[in-house]
């Protein structure tokens, strides 16, 4: 089994150390005083069902070329991006600033709340609903949300939802395909080890 990276987050600067930065426009200041207590796992992939490329980044940088898929010319005007993306093989990608309002949950409501955007980081899972995601990427998605939840402490393992739960017969990702029982165990175990760590 790879050792995974660990990660840490800064709450003043909203960046992941030790993580890949592509910089994406799409985003917008949060509602002033408006505190992160939710997380978004979403899936995604380009073309659908096809894993690898520059594409994602293409996607949340406004330069995904028309030409190179006919789903690119029905995608490639969305303005939209994610806080993080995990791949694969496990390589986090940092888009957004954990600070900002990133632009990944579109019309939702959780709780009775609505615009999640406001209140929520957003993970995208390099993945398609019906495809088993890897067992690397729920393992670095439990360090990922052990590290958020020491950085901002209103998240906890309890607050992970899917975007098909915020965005019901809108959305479907992370899809059926996505273990909860085991993601949020692996994220109930990470944060209870941070928090021994951290204590010792």
């Amino acid at each position: 089994m790879m050792r995974l990276p660990s990660f840490e987050v800064d709450a003043g600067t909203g960046l992941m150390r030790g993580v890949r930065r592509v910089d994406s426009p799409n985003f917008d200041a949060r509602p002033a005083g408006m505190a992160v207590d939710l997380l978004v796992v979403h899936g995604i992939s380009l073309p659908p069902g096809a894993f690898g490329g520059p594409w994602i980044d293409r996607l949340f940088t406004n330069s995904l070329p028309a030409g190179e898929h006919p789903y690119f010319a029905e995608v490639r005007a969305l303005r939209v991006s994610a806080h993080l993306l995990i791949r694969r093989d496990g390589e986090v990608t940092q888009y957004v600033k954990f600070t900002d309002r990133a632009w990944h949950a579109g019309e939702s409501r959780h709780l009775g709340r609505t615009a999640c955007n406001d209140f929520s980081i957003g993970i995208e899972l390099e993945g398609a609903d019906r495809e088993p995601y890897e067992d690397v990427q729920y393992r670095v998605l439990a360090q990922v949300v052990a590290a958020l939840c020491a950085a901002y402490p209103e998240l906890s393992p309890e607050r992970l939802v899917g975007h098909s739960d915020i965005a019901p017969g809108r959305k479907t990702d992370p899809g059926p395909a996505f273990d909860w029982p085991r993601a949020r165990k692996l994220a109930a175990l990470a944060v209870a080890a941070a928090r021994n760590q951290s204590r010792g």
